[in-house]
């Protein structure tokens, strides 16, 4: 494996010449999520349902999340993907929601027990959504158990990885978040760029 300054330099050269494609990709998702997830709820009075309603939306639309990553897998492969891509995860929808849904729930599930075995799985299931683009034929488990094979002896240096990016993570939230429309992209396709490391080194 490479080191993390390689991955993040790597990322960095993808996203040379796609910045503004980059954080305009993460705009539109942030917009399509926050716009459908509060808009009817925005007019009502906080009632029951409205209060559902904002819970569940965000479920609904998990596959937009795995739409943005997997735009950015394609970015590190120089595909130039368009703006319509983001919202691929609606042709499979039940596939991809079902495989969002089943992560969610298993780190949840390790977090009750204590908040270190849950950041572990986290990291076990980090490449899913790029498992899940490259093998349109396994479901959401098989594609958590490929993540958590993968990842063995990996999840520390992904850790790692994360962690260093933390001074951009508070320079961005010193910017209204502004600043996450360029750290979004520049951590996913570092992922992303760590993902095909990964691959490669299967075979």
């Amino acid at each position: 494996m490479k080191t993390n300054s390689e991955y993040k330099n790597m990322a960095l050269q993808s996203l040379e010449g796609n910045w503004a494609k980059a954080a305009l990709a993460s705009l539109i998702t942030f917009i399509v999520m926050e716009a459908i997830g509060s808009g009817p709820s925005f007019f009502m009075q906080p009632t029951p349902p409205s209060l559902i309603w904002q819970g569940l939306v965000p479920i609904l639309l998990l596959p937009i999340s795995w739409g943005l990553m997997v735009f950015f897998l394609r970015i590190v492969r120089r595909e130039d993907p368009a703006y319509s891509r983001l919202f691929d995860g609606f042709h499979q929808y039940g596939r991809i929601l079902w495989a969002e849904l089943l992560k969610g729930i298993y780190v949840f599930l390790w977090t009750l027990l204590l908040v270190i075995p849950g950041i572990i799985k986290t990291y076990s299931y980090a490449m899913t959504e790029f498992i899940l683009q490259d093998n349109p034929d396994m479901n959401g488990e098989q594609a958590i158990c490929e993540s958590m094979r993968m990842m063995q002896g990996h999840k520390m240096q992904l850790f790692l990885l994360d962690l260093s990016m933390i001074g951009w993570f508070i320079l961005s939230c010193l910017t209204a978040g502004i600043g996450f429309l360029f750290l979004v992209p520049y951590v996913y396709s570092a992922h992303a760029h760590f993902y095909e490391e990964l691959k490669e080194q299967q075979f």
